[in-house]
């Protein structure tokens, strides 16, 4: 059911969610959360694809922020709130409300959403694109107990995530980091089954991908081993591999799909790390809603990229050192642990 309300008010939308829910047959709130996207016109399509998907998992309330300030100063001076209302259909039991602020509302869009929120419900802002500089000091961000972005989206990825790290609050998130972890999980597992110091890593893909800068700085914090970057064609993280004392640990995937694991000592196996959509994603990260420690470590640790020169060197040393290089290298059991 889709119900269109022109210069309406956010009293009158909750009003229009109660009857749409009666006509439907379903008065009960059986929702677990609240979605506010912000998105514009040309991507709330797809972005509302994706929340939709992820509420099959998560039935939540999703409300579509779309900002239309307006061009002449007319438009900008006026103040609008236009609504579609969807309840059934492709929303399955949650609700869909997209918002459409014109004029000066549209720099008050926090004033549309607070009423719209369900009462005793977490809240989850999404940003596809065109995140604010400080998503908790945002308005809509402060809101909400879980903020995601997607450093992917920025003209320039690396930079956005270093502006991430110095703005981070807990309950901050980037897709950039959710897309890393069914890597995180085979490298943790793998480390797992080979007790021996590591003395370097290297992390090859795509040169401008944020999954690449990310996984490189969540093996550097974990490890505490230099981590080299390598350029690749792609698609996205191509490589992993794990200097160790008997050879490399590698996890290999050319083709954006399956991918090879390689330990010393053992076969070769097969792991499918495919390349998973927005909506998988989406709902991975509203699986749970408290901080993100590892993500936390992970977008603020250090940003200086090892050469092959220096891991090189680095390698060298510990190897040389006895004792020493061996209390320099971690454990590779412990720091799967710590990792997952």
């Amino acid at each position: 059911m889709n119900i269109d309300l022109t210069d309406t008010t956010s009293s009158q939308i909750n009003s229009t969610l109660i009857r749409a829910r009666r006509t439907t047959g379903s008065p009960a709130v059986g929702m677990v959360l609240t979605m506010v996207i912000v998105t514009d016109e040309g991507n709330h399509y797809d972005a509302l694809k994706a929340a939709n998907e992820a509420s099959k998992e998560h039935p939540s309330r999703t409300l579509v922020v779309i900002g239309r300030p307006g061009r002449s100063a007319r438009e900008r001076a006026s103040a609008r709130l236009d609504a579609e209302v969807r309840v059934g259909g492709d929303t399955g039991i949650g609700e869909t409300v997209l918002l459409r602020l014109h004029g000066e509302l549209a720099g008050h869009a926090h004033s549309a959403v607070l009423p719209l929120l369900l009462p005793d419900a977490p809240v989850v802002v999404w940003w596809p694109e065109d995140a604010p500089a400080h998503p908790s000091d945002d308005p809509l961000g402060a809101l909400a107990q879980r903020r995601i972005t997607d450093a992917a989206a920025a003209e320039d990825p690396a930079a956005e995530l270093a502006r991430r790290a110095e703005v981070y609050s807990p309950g901050d998130t980037d897709l950039a980091w959710t897309r890393i972890t069914p890597w995180r999980s085979v490298l943790a597992a793998a480390l797992d089954q080979k007790h021996t110091p590591i003395t370097g890593a290297e992390v090859e893909g795509e040169e401008h991908n944020p999954s690449t800068e990310l996984l490189a700085l969540w093996l550097g914090s974990r490890l505490g081993v230099p981590v080299t970057r390598v350029a690749a064609q792609g698609p996205g993280i191509t490589a992993v591999r794990l200097t160790v004392e008997d050879g490399q640990i590698c996890l290999d995937r050319p083709d954006g799909s399956l991918a090879t694991l390689a330990v010393p000592g053992q076969p070769d196996r097969h792991v499918a790390l495919n390349r998973r959509a927005t909506s998988e994603l989406l709902a991975e990260e509203l699986r749970r809603l408290d901080p993100d420690e590892a993500y936390a470590q992970a977008v603020r640790a250090p940003r200086e990229p090892a050469t092959a020169g220096e891991r090189a060197n680095a390698g060298a040393s510990d190897g040389s050192s006895g004792n020493g290089g061996r209390s320099r290298g971690k454990k590779a059991g412990a720091s799967a642990k710590a990792a997952s």
